[in-house]
């Protein structure tokens, strides 16, 4: 059974690892828009535990049989005119472990998430996926997610190539 919780300073480590994790998945699905980090479990962990105390944001954590199998980051905003966006929560990480998958984890950490952006009194969320998660676009899209915008990224070493892969 999976439960969801607020994740606490004692999580930093599977945060850090989990965060480490969805570094190198968006980094081996397109090298050239993901930055690679060495080592990013010690930074993402501590930057996530660091906002354990902001108001505004919420780190969940998914347990399976006593261990931390995912987590959720997410967090509300005002109006943004860069992206032209009203106050809205936003969904900024969620990742499940490959062995957990397939539980209900993932959609029980966004409905949680989903959950505590709407008690801070906002009625939009948003987030960002890559465009070749089709297993956490079927999630969101069945949560009621629609698609708004698609990101698109110019290198320099295939300007005016005509190269469109």
């Amino acid at each position: 059974m999976i439960t969801i919780r607020p994740a606490t300073a004692s999580d930093q480590e599977p945060l850090g690892r989990f965060g480490g994790a969805l570094v190198r998945q968006h980094h081996a699905a397109d090298p050239r828009r993901f930055i690679h980090v060495e080592n990013p479990e010690a930074g993402y962990g501590r930057f996530l535990v660091s906002q354990l105390s902001n108001p505004n944001s919420q780190v969940l954590v998914a347990e399976y049989s006593g261990s931390v199998v995912g987590y959720v980051y997410a967090d509300v905003e005002s109006t943004n005119w860069m992206e032209l966006r009203g106050p809205c929560g936003v969904v900024q990480d969620v990742y499940v472990d490959e062995a957990a998958r397939h539980l209900g984890a993932g959609r029980k950490l966004m409905s949680a998430a989903i959950a505590w952006i709407r008690s801070k009194g906002r009625s939009q969320v948003v987030l960002l996926t890559k465009t070749r998660n089709e297993h956490a676009q079927h999630l969101f899209t069945a949560l009621g997610f629609r698609k708004t915008m698609i990101e698109m990224t110019l290198d320099q070493e295939t300007a005016g190539t005509g190269d469109h892969g």
